[in-house]
């Protein structure tokens, strides 16, 4: 049962429909429902897929899979007032992840549909959410190469234009950027939100629930199966490209060898030994690697299980992500938010070196040089826990599933991934693509719960 079912809140002196276009696989549609205790009315989006992932989770709500241009506002409500509606453009066209590459006038131009909107139905609230750049919307130039780029003389002229145009309507506007960790989201994601509302009442911005003084954040190992194996990376059919081993000898040189108090686990984490069948016991260390924006990282402060294809009474296990893409040199640790999950493909990967209890005086070579070099997987390093020596003999990694980047969002475990409402597989990549594109439902719980309902819970 979908948590959203149970303690409901009911509205305050709101009885019209909620609307949700963008929709995607339902990250706001999931928030809106956990604040106001009942499923939204309509969910627009061009994305069959999306939609049919909508459709399985949202089995009371109306589905449109068509352009939000060719929904006509008016029709599909019925002529019934909206009470909320909720928009999440198409944010790649503004995202710095784009770079310097063409943009799209027609993406970036999907906002105006709020306009349309309210000229016909004239919603109470209106929330819209995208990427903090979106306040640099502004007209397109061509470059030299004849393509269409973003003119560097009126960067904001017309994300200004679209403020005012939905101030003329009578709304009152305002805006502020909110990281989802802020609101229980395991993930750091920032993203820029509007709120628009036309009833007299005032907008409201909801207090941080999580933070230094408040609830712990929620963290990448929160998210993470430990159960999962990472298989070595020197016995792939296919060798990693030499970048991705670059960013696993850095990570692993800063957050373990070069680590002067690395996490260990309050226990011991169950190894299963492949030589001998027997289960061995482990020390673990952990910390998560994200490779963009010269972030460095951070460490686990929860124990977990932990399985790995190498056994030793006498072994330990650090652990950490790696981004398949982007500048980023080292990493983040685990014991904060997730990085932002994008929609662009399988980039996120965990990464884990096995260390046995070293007795030997060879050094062997740090990990400040590519991995490819390495001549044996033997000794790789030494790394110090508790004052005593290991030294790392394999490095495995693996990507991570689709299922722990949906929790990184705050999905819940019965949150359907994998089908389609009528019965057909959703392949990883579109499972992944659906999670990169999707609100996270706490945040935008908070928001709705602060504008929307009379925080009144009541008893199930």
């Amino acid at each position: 049962m979908n948590s959203y079912r149970i303690n409901p809140q009911f509205g305050f002196n709101f009885n019209g429909l909620i609307v949700d276009s963008f929709a995607g696989g339902g990250g706001a549609s999931t928030g809106i429902e956990m604040a106001l205790g009942r499923p939204v009315d309509i969910a627009i989006n061009h994305d069959l897929e999306a939609i049919k992932m909508h459709e399985v989770n949202h089995p009371q709500t109306t589905h449109y899979c068509e352009s939000v241009w060719s929904v006509d506002p008016l029709e599909a409500t019925g002529g019934r007032p909206v009470d909320l509606a909720w928009f999440s453009p198409d944010c790649r066209h503004f995202s710095k992840a784009k770079g310097k590459k063409p943009v799209s006038k027609r993406v970036r131009g999907l906002a105006w549909v709020v306009l349309r909107w309210i000229a016909k139905t004239r919603p109470r609230v209106i929330i819209l959410e995208n990427v903090e750049e979106f306040t640099t919307w502004g007209p397109l130039i061509k470059n030299d190469k004849g393509e269409m780029v973003p003119c560097p003389k009126r960067v904001g002229k017309t994300y200004r234009s679209f403020i005012r145009a939905i101030e003329s309507h009578g709304y009152k506007v305002d805006t502020k950027i909110l990281a989802a960790c802020d609101y229980g989201a395991p993930t750091s994601r920032k993203r820029l939100f509007l709120i628009a509302r036309c009833d007299g009442q005032p907008i409201e911005w909801p207090a941080k629930t999580h933070g230094p003084g408040l609830i712990p954040y929620k963290t990448a190992a929160d998210i993470i199966d430990w159960s999962i194996p990472c298989p070595s990376i020197f016995e792939r059919k296919k060798p990693l490209v030499e970048n991705t081993m670059q960013r696993i000898a850095r990570g692993i040189d800063k957050f373990v060898i070069n680590n002067p108090d690395p996490f260990i686990l309050n226990g011991t984490a169950p190894i299963i030994d492949t030589a001998g069948g027997n289960g061995k016991s482990a020390l673990v260390a952990a910390f998560i690697a994200k490779h963009y924006s010269g972030v460095t990282g951070i460490g686990i402060d929860n124990p977990f299980p932990t399985i790995t294809s190498r056994g030793s009474q006498n072994q330990a296990v650090t652990s950490h992500l790696i981004k398949m893409r982007g500048t980023c040199r080292h990493g983040q640790s685990v014991t904060k938010p997730m990085p932002t999950i994008t929609a662009g493909g399988r980039h996120v990967g965990e990464v884990r070196a096995f260390l046995m209890k070293y007795y030997g005086t060879a050094t062997g070579q740090e990990l400040r040089s590519p991995l490819q070099t390495t001549t044996s997987k033997a000794r790789f390093g030494l790394v110090t826990v508790h004052g005593e020596p290991y030294q790392i003999v394999d490095i495995g990694m693996r990507m991570l599933t689709p299922r722990e980047l949906y929790r990184a969002k705050d999905f819940k475990d019965d949150y359907v991934i994998e089908r389609t409402s009528d019965g057909s597989l959703i392949t990883k990549t579109q499972q992944i693509a659906k999670c990169g594109n999707s609100v996270c439902p706490s945040i935008a719980a908070a928001i709705v719960n602060a504008n929307l309902t009379n925080r009144v819970e009541i008893a199930a």
